[in-house]
């Protein structure tokens, strides 16, 4: 048999394992929490796993891909981490290492992926080589379709604001920035959309019940302009309360969505997050009701809102100013309010002929089961028009390997009708580019995005750094470069964020 006869082959088998789901040993990659030495790389002294701190399973160290070639891990779409890291710098501040996830970093800047025609996502797999030996940074790119594209029309959305209006709001840019917020997003909405609005501080009440937004919009803006801080946190009762008006106002074929905005600071009624996700679990599965969590304030419970959001069928953004607050709210607005895909995991398969090690940069708490990845009963992500999902893997490749490296496949259900996809994305030696200064400009912004986070999170020199991480000076150097390149306003804040973190050295 000639060589690419053998990748063929080898490519075969690699897609009959991951179907049938049939793991060497140890198949819970971050899923089961088992962290046995038979899971565990046989070079795993490059990235030594890391005394935990955050009370949820991490897996950092690198994988040998003799015992375990797969990775699996639920999409995530949020990018609080980075905003709040930015916001906290800019006061002064290093960030605590524990409210750093390097993908809602990586994740919080544009991509250059092609997108589908409809509902679904396209995959891209790239990658370039260190300056580490036989190191390769593996990006795993997935895009849903534009949210302006003609055939992505979304259908009309009925929101439940469940607004925080505790104590704590009172300090600026929290209650009033939400306030600025919510009227943005009111002014954007169409007339078809609905809203209803929940406050809650010691207590949780109904403000409006669900409105349509046609002839309404000033009642609306009234009821959003008289909000007033006013005691302690029980945003368990604002949650239940939440999600209890949204199923009293639930409209078929629209995307009921619950968007709670609050500085996540808990300090009455149940503050268990599993507790509350309890609570609400009816709603959130007899009735697809989705949660969007928007964080806000100097002081800000990440960690909560994240765990809410996680299991609530949603994501979370952070917003610091009314700058963040209209583009989340307006420019970003069919993203953060529509689904294209529901339940959405994805799997990356590494060929044991060609890589000797890989580690998933970041979604510590997405993690699944690599035999899980074809049961839709299992819970993954939600994703919406025009986002993008970018997986960084650092892979240690065979001296002089050539031939298949990888293959990406991303699975999801139709939002609608349930219905399970696949697509997938294959990822060759040849096309690695030679360094990373070579690469593409897009793939270098998510490599400094990603060792920024990874500088972060070392704070306590409990993590190990991906090869070829450079200090801190030189990333925001190479952050200038790329924003000169991309002329991306965002690029140019993450170098100027860069130099305020290096500053606190």
């Amino acid at each position: 048999m000639d060589r690419h006869g053998t990748r063929r082959l080898r490519a075969a088998l690699l897609a009959l394992t991951a179907t049938g789901g049939l793991l060497l040993t140890g198949c819970g990659a971050g899923g089961s929490g088992d962290n046995s030495s038979a899971d565990r790389a046989n070079g795993a002294s490059a990235f030594p796993a890391p005394d935990h701190s955050r009370g949820s399973e991490r897996d950092d160290e690198s994988r040998d891909t003799a015992p375990d070639h797969l990775s699996t891990f639920a999409l995530d779409v949020d990018t609080a981490s980075y905003g709040y890291a930015r916001r906290t710098l800019a006061d002064g501040q290093r960030p605590d290492p524990s409210t750093i996830r390097p993908e809602e970093f990586v994740n919080s800047f544009r991509q250059d992926y092609e997108r589908p025609a409809g509902n679904g996502f396209t995959v891209t797999v790239d990658g370039a080589r260190t300056d580490e030996k036989d190191w390769s940074l593996v990006r795993v790119g997935l895009a849903t379709r534009n949210a302006r594209d003609q055939h992505g029309e979304r259908p009309p959305a009925a929101l439940t604001f469940v607004i925080d209006i505790s104590g704590s709001m009172s300090e600026p840019g929290r209650l009033d920035l939400a306030q600025k917020s919510l009227g943005v997003m009111t002014d954007r909405l169409r007339d078809d959309d609905s809203v209803a609005i929940v406050t809650f501080s010691d207590e949780a009440e109904t403000v409006l019940p669900m409105t349509r937004l046609d002839g309404n919009r000033d009642e609306i803006h009234d009821a959003i302009d008289s909000l007033e801080p006013t005691f302690s946190t029980n945003l368990a009762a604002g949650v239940e309360t939440g999600y209890a008006t949204a199923v009293k106002g639930l409209r078929e074929g629209a995307t009921n969505r619950v968007v709670l905005v609050s500085d996540a600071l808990a300090n009455d009624g149940d503050t268990d997050p599993d507790a509350i996700l309890d609570r609400i679990d009816g709603a959130r599965r007899e009735h697809g009701i989705t949660l969007f969590g928007v964080g806000v304030g100097s002081d800000y419970g990440d960690a909560l809102m994240e765990r809410l959001a996680d299991k609530g069928d949603g994501h979370t953004t952070y917003v610091s100013d009314e700058k963040d607050a209209r583009e989340v709210f307006c420019e970003q607005l069919p993203q953060n309010i529509d689904l294209t895909a529901r339940d959405a995991k994805a799997q990356v398969a590494f060929d044991p002929e060609t890589v000797t090690d890989f580690r998933l940069v970041g979604y510590d708490d997405r993690r699944v089961a690599d035999d899980d990845f074809r049961d839709d009963r299992v819970d993954g992500g939600e994703v919406g028009p025009g986002h993008t999902v970018t997986a960084l893997y650092a892979v240690r490749t065979r001296p002089g390997a050539d031939g298949h490296l990888a293959t990406a496949t991303v699975r999801w259900q139709d939002p609608e009708t349930r219905t399970p996809h696949e697509e997938s994305g294959q990822l060759e030696s040849d096309t690695l580019a030679d360094s990373l200064g070579g690469a593409s400009p897009r793939l270098q912004v998510t490599a400094v995005a990603a060792y920024f986070a990874d500088a972060l999170r070392r704070g306590d020199d409990r993590w190990s750094p991906l090869p070829g991480a450079p200090r801190l000076r030189e990333l925001a150097d190479r952050a200038d470069r790329l924003a000169d390149i991309t002329q991306d306003r965002a690029v140019r804040q993450l170098a100027d964020t860069i130099r305020q973190a290096g500053h606190l050295e």
